[in-house]
């Protein structure tokens, strides 16, 4: 059962945002102004995850679709730059869907985990723990993502090279380092 909490312009929320059917997961744990756009926390998921905003998104949430509206969707889909995450996420442990790269389909599940006071002198977004390094654009989706890393592992792939010069010889897919993000985050606002 979700726990309610009073959310306020100025509560911060603590979101983990992991990226689905992938083992060991990806994920990362932020905390962000709760009155941030949802354009705002587009920017935050990018930075955090290290995507780079090639592609287009949506997020999704009992059935209503939130994005850009001047892209062509066959369905409606909200403004994002409308609606506050706030009015999305009111109680912890609620959940929101976002998606980015329509052909790649990456799925991510964004969790409220907490809702909190802010910090005094703290600048928000925040990153403060994740795991694992995002998959490089445009690999194909989960299973392309699995074939990638199936052939970098093992230098007798009939792949190997190929996807190594492709990935790039200093793609780590277990590396993750928080300070190198919230270099990033700082450029939000």
């Amino acid at each position: 059962m979700a726990k309610k909490s009073q959310s306020s312009a100025d509560s911060i929320y603590q979101l983990k945002i992991t990226l689905r059917d992938i083992q060991p997961p990806i994920w990362r744990r932020v905390q962000v102004k709760s009155s941030i756009t949802l354009a705002q926390l587009h920017d935050v998921i990018q930075a955090t995850m290290g995507w780079e905003d090639y592609h287009l998104h949506q997020y999704e949430k009992d059935g209503i679709y939130y994005g850009l509206p001047e892209q062509n969707y066959d369905y409606e889909i909200l403004n994002e730059k409308r609606f506050k995450l706030n009015s999305i996420l009111t109680s912890e442990n609620e959940k929101l869907d976002y998606e980015y790269d329509f052909g790649d389909s990456w799925q991510h599940t964004i969790e409220l985990e907490k809702i909190l006071a802010p910090e005094p002198n703290e600048k928000y977004p925040v990153c403060l723990a994740g795991k694992r390094a995002c998959p490089p654009e445009d690999c194909g989706g989960i299973w392309g993502y699995e074939d990638l890393i199936e052939a970098l592992r093992d230098p007798d792939h009939p792949e190997h090279e190929d996807m190594l010069e492709w990935a790039g010889e200093d793609f780590d897919p277990e590396y993750f380092e928080v300070d190198e993000v919230n270099e990033q985050l700082k450029f939000i606002k």
